[in-house]
């Protein structure tokens, strides 16, 4: 189970990864932040952003160190990490990394109500998840290299995960799509024949009773 934390925000994780590098004001940690992805690697809004930095100030995570003024622009705070704020962003790291969470992907959802489709049509956008799926790693494979060749291996760390995450699910599809072309799949005339004939087959009768719950109206 996760770590009850003071500031939970994900958003306040990208904070502290911003500020252990160097003192800024909000404006310029949301400029590295968005140049660096971290939008792409941690689910955030920024909507909530300044209410993050007043809560990490709050907690005591980061603290003012002085106020700047460029030209005519209001006057911005700069923030620096704390002892407490670099602490907080190696113990968020370890739990992240060590400790594996159920996560709910899209795609499992739509998995999980897959025989709602005609298997021939499901069939059909498996193999358009695929092609899609085949060009997508081809691309990131290509921005990964190039990145490679100016940015440490353990600063794309990331995105070669999401790489090896895709292939994963690649491999998974292609096996999955043989077994529908070719019939051998489990249970694929019973999940065909309900489609064509609207009835529900005798074996799927069995197991939706038998995975049945009581009766709410049911008295005890």
């Amino acid at each position: 189970m996760p770590k009850r934390r003071k500031v939970g925000n994900l958003l306040a994780l990208a904070v502290l990864s911003a500020l252990v590098q160097r003192p800024m004001h909000p404006y310029e940690i949301a400029t590295a932040l968005r140049a660096w992805g971290k939008d792409q690697d941690m689910e955030f809004k920024w909507g909530s952003f300044y209410t993050v930095i007043r809560n990490m100030d709050k907690h005591h995570m980061i603290e003012a160190v002085e106020s700047v003024r460029d030209g005519r622009r209001p006057e911005r705070t700069v923030y620096r990490i704390t002892g407490t704020g670099r602490a907080e962003l190696v113990d968020w790291a370890r739990e992240l990394v060590s400790t594996p969470m159920p996560e709910h992907p899209r795609f499992r959802a739509g998995l999980s109500v897959l025989a709602a489709l005609h298997p021939d049509e499901a069939t059909d956008l498996l193999r358009q998840r695929l092609d899609l799926l085949d060009d997508a790693v081809r691309q990131d494979r290509a921005v990964l290299d190039a990145h490679l060749r100016e940015i440490p291996r353990l600063f794309l760390v990331e995105a070669e995960y999401d790489l090896a995450m895709r292939g994963a699910e690649a491999a998974w599809l292609r096996a999955l799509l043989a077994e529908l072309t070719s019939g051998s799949y489990p249970g694929l005339d019973t999940w065909r024949a309900f489609h064509e004939t609207g009835e529900m087959p005798a074996e799927l009768t069995e197991l939706a009773e038998r995975t049945r719950g009581p009766d709410l109206d049911t008295p005890d």
